[in-house]
């Protein structure tokens, strides 16, 4: 575990990785590592995969959701500073679908309201902004390393990624019982190590990470330049590195081109059909907010075929099909 820890810390810019079970421990332990008063406010996008949520649950915090920029689908910062309150302990950006978020103008609120910033990096290993690459920003970066992941294991795993000795300590005892010493429980704290095996899978598969996002680079570059003005495609620009682990378009009528799709042979992904406001688990605690652009890309959006198995030709292939709905 050491070993692919301290890889993936080189290959990040950090100076360290602590392995953990999942990507939602990584969170959690993260938040936990803080020790926030119950009942703290953390900033999370509208439009997150629930674990981002939860993990703020499990810590006895409140979520307080931030609606996304329409055009990158990643926390809008200038929405920020108005929910902004005397509890608000925390910011949890997530860069969503392999895009990392304006991570400059988050920390530069963050550091103007004194509060610490957690990335949630579970989509995008490798990503960078402005040359810096995602779980660099904050205080923490916590990973996925799910196999779906561009950099994923065989089973579930996760990491957490700092430069801050005190605080990787802090996650490192976390995540053993609570113990720095075997027997010897200093906090309460949780089971959630990284296994060996998936370690050593990560350790051989981190060899070929740049390989992967540069593939799938390529695979998104074709959808990009192919693709009809029909379907509205994610925003690129030279200030972002972007590995894809999702592709995404968003178009009106986005069901019927599923089933369409489907029809086809070619099978499509929503991510996510519900928001995390709408979900059923969060009836008395975020029902009640209003999320519109939230609501409007979960709505629209549709997930393409983007792997490191799929080549070009099947590419080629789903964009004429597509382009024929």
């Amino acid at each position: 575990m050491k070993k692919f820890e301290q890889e993936f810390a080189s290959y990040c810019g950090v100076n360290h990785c602590i392995g953990v079970a999942n990507g939602l421990d990584a969170i959690s332990l993260a938040l936990s590592a803080f020790d926030f008063e119950k009942g703290s406010e953390v900033l999370v996008p509208s439009n997150t995969y629930i674990a981002t949520i939860l993990a703020v649950l499990h810590n006895g915090l409140k979520p307080v959701l931030v609606e996304p920029d329409i055009r990158t689908y990643n926390m809008d910062p200038s929405r920020m500073e108005e929910l902004i309150g005397p509890k608000t302990r925390a910011i949890l950006p997530v860069h969503l679908y392999g895009k990392v978020c304006q991570m400059d103008r988050i920390s530069t609120i963050a550091k103007k309201y004194g509060l610490v910033v957690i990335e949630d990096c579970a989509q995008a290993h490798g990503a960078t902004y402005k040359g810096a690459k995602a779980g660099t920003f904050g205080h923490f970066g916590a990973f996925s390393f799910y196999p779906t992941k561009n950099l994923g294991a065989l089973g579930d795993a996760g990491g957490v990624t700092t430069s801050d000795p005190e605080l990787a300590g802090k996650i490192s005892t976390l995540r053993n019982y609570g113990s720095k010493v075997k027997y010897y429980n200093e906090v309460v704290g949780f089971n959630s190590r990284l296994d060996e095996v998936q370690a050593a899978f990560l350790s051989v598969k981190l060899s070929k990470l740049d390989s992967i996002n540069s593939h799938k680079r390529k695979l998104a570059s074709l959808y990009l330049d192919g693709l009809k003005e029909d379907f509205i495609k994610p925003q690129v620009h030279s200030d972002y590195f972007d590995v894809f682990h999702i592709f995404n378009i968003r178009h009106p009528k986005r069901d019927e081109l599923k089933a369409w799709m489907l029809a086809k042979g070619i099978g499509t992904d929503i991510h996510y059909p519900v928001a995390p406001n709408k979900q059923l688990a969060m009836k008395g605690i975020l029902d009640k907010c209003e999320t519109p652009i939230a609501d409007e890309i979960h709505r629209t959006t549709l997930s393409l075929p983007i792997s490191y198995f799929h080549t070009s030709s099947d590419i080629e292939q789903v964009i004429d099909t597509m382009n024929k709905f």
